[in-house]
């Protein structure tokens, strides 16, 4: 250890402290491109279990909500699929996002509104009105393409976002 990372210690706390600070800035860097993934296309990010409460309790007409993730299947299927999804002419009226893994008491809260499904991630939940009328979960991702993903969504749009 360097004379700076000695002074560092000392000056902010126990060399455990500067790892997970370290480690916390470290994911927060690294995910943020699979965060901005989806808040470029005009996704929400809730990071709260208040902000999910908020958003998702009073939303009225129809909601999409992806549970995103760091793993392979959102990078490959899910996200590139809302991404396609979200060309169609038939849209939800509300767009949000939590991230598993990273804030999760938001996505905790979030899950409460698509019971009887298990926690899945990725996954993508439609509601309308407050009720889950469409769900996408891991296993239904993981060996798709993002194009079979957007024609499953795109259907579930025409059917419930009329």
């Amino acid at each position: 250890m360097n004379q700076a990372d000695q002074t560092a210690i000392t000056d902010t706390g126990s060399e455990a402290d500067i790892m997970s600070m370290s480690f916390e800035r470290y994911m927060l860097d690294m995910v943020q491109p699979m965060r901005d993934e989806l808040t470029r296309l005009g996704i929400k990010e809730l990071r709260t279990p208040e902000e999910v409460e908020e958003a998702l309790s009073n939303a009225k007409g129809t909601t999409l909500v992806v549970v995103n993730s760091v793993c392979g299947c959102a990078a490959g299927q899910a996200r590139p699929g809302v991404a396609e999804a979200l060309k169609h002419d038939v849209l939800p009226d509300n767009l949000y996002t939590v991230f598993a893994g990273q804030d999760k008491e938001a996505t905790a809260k979030a899950r409460e509104y698509f019971a009887p499904y298990p926690p899945s991630s990725p996954s993508i939940a439609l509601l309308k009105d407050g009720e889950l009328v469409h769900f996408i979960e891991r296993h239904q991702i993981e060996n798709r393409s993002a194009s079979e993903i957007a024609g499953d969504l795109t259907a579930a749009f025409d059917r419930f976002c009329r």
